[in-house]
């Protein structure tokens, strides 16, 4: 039995986006033509971006699609209308790395070691010159749910703008642009069951963004090129899903953690994401042996670099080295079922046995 608990990752297509990509593959036309194929194209096109509107609450134009959350975090961080970045310490690396390369002032916002964004720190470095804030609504590693409204509202008392990375939150808590009041945000189809491939930076109506791409005038003149009909096709079908709520399969997956150590864990997190670590036990060792009895799973900052590395997130909080060279992200999606975890609690208590008898010997 092999049981896939790395969603956070990426998440297995669901069927309904393999029938909407198959159809969208039978579309033969250029959105961009005029002639009767094009239109066609511009119509899935069209409607694929209104599907996703909705689920969002915005207008379509709002919308600008990419070819996934790391471009749309690009597009934002490096192109938006300010002086200076304010980014938290927590964010994924292409928001970080994006600000590196963005040529603007840059500077971190502490968490708390629940893994909360500092909102008293923030308060105090939005003082200055109009800042662009990023803080993503939950996070990759932890599931921790960042306080984005009280975030809103502190840059917006500075003048400041707000974007947000929303590609973990997407699909698993309600995510409104709208009543979450910030000024970009960041979606993506392949952590819910959607393609790879294919993301969205969603803007403010009335904000100026120079694109990254360019060429011809897709996506509002926002990003150059043909656009990606089958991607968007299944973008639009997963977010059509139900929400993700897997909270009782979370609960039976950590009561078989009571001895370990859950980051975040006494704060909102996802109901599909736990990240824990057994002191003395090492994080490659357990992957490894995890895969070997048939159970995928990933250490915390596996999605940045594709080893087991030191993790920038749990540093952050506070972390020390030793606990998260431990650290291990379970992550469940829309086809975990009860014998999953059942899998995982058996294959964690056999090598903790293991582990405990080779410290007592």
């Amino acid at each position: 039995m092999r049981s896939y608990l790395d969603h956070n990752a990426t998440s297995p297509l669901r069927p309904a986006v393999k029938k909407a990509m198959r159809a969208a593959m039978d579309v033969e036309g250029n959105a961009s033509s005029v002639h009767r194929e094009g239109r066609l194209a511009r119509k899935l096109l069209d409607d694929s971006r209104e599907t996703i509107a909705r689920e969002i609450g915005v207008i379509a134009p709002m919308i600008s699609f990419t070819s996934g959350g790391s471009e749309a975090n690009n597009l934002a961080i490096k192109n938006a209308p300010v002086e200076r970045l304010l980014i938290s310490a927590i964010e994924h690396p292409a928001v970080i790395e994006s600000a590196k390369a963005a040529y603007k002032p840059a500077e971190f916002i502490p968490v708390t070691p629940q893994g909360v964004v500092d909102l008293e720190a923030l308060a105090k470095l939005l003082e200055g010159p109009k800042a662009l804030v990023s803080v993503m609504l939950a996070n990759n590693e932890t599931g921790v749910i960042q306080p984005l409204r009280e975030v809103v509202a502190l840059a917006q008392a500075h003048g400041a703008l707000v974007h947000t990375d929303a590609v973990q939150a997407f699909g698993k808590i309600p995510v409104n642009f709208g009543l979450l009041g910030v000024d970009m945000m960041t979606i993506a189809a392949h952590k819910i069951g959607g393609p790879t491939g294919i993301g969205a930076l969603v803007v403010r109506d009335g904000l100026p963004l120079e694109p990254l791409v360019h060429g011809g005038g897709q996506e509002l003149r926002r990003r150059a090129g043909t656009e990606n009909l089958v991607g968007i096709a299944g973008f639009a079908a997963v977010a059509r899903e139900r929400q993700l709520d897997v909270r009782a399969l979370q609960a039976q997956l950590e009561e078989a953690l009571a001895d370990a150590v859950i980051f975040g864990g006494d704060a909102p997190r996802l109901s599909s994401t736990t990240n824990f670590a057994y002191p003395g036990m090492s994080a490659e060792t357990l992957l490894m042996n995890f895969d070997l009895e048939g159970v995928a799973l990933s250490s915390g900052s596996a999605c940045s670099s594709g080893k087991v590395s030191k993790s920038h997130v749990l540093n952050a909080m506070g972390v020390g080295p030793d606990l998260s060279a431990a650290a291990i992200r379970v992550s469940l999606g829309w086809n975990t079922t009860q014998e999953h975890i059942e899998h995982f609690n058996t294959v964690w208590r056999r090598l903790l046995a293991r582990h405990r008898a080779r410290v007592a010997a």
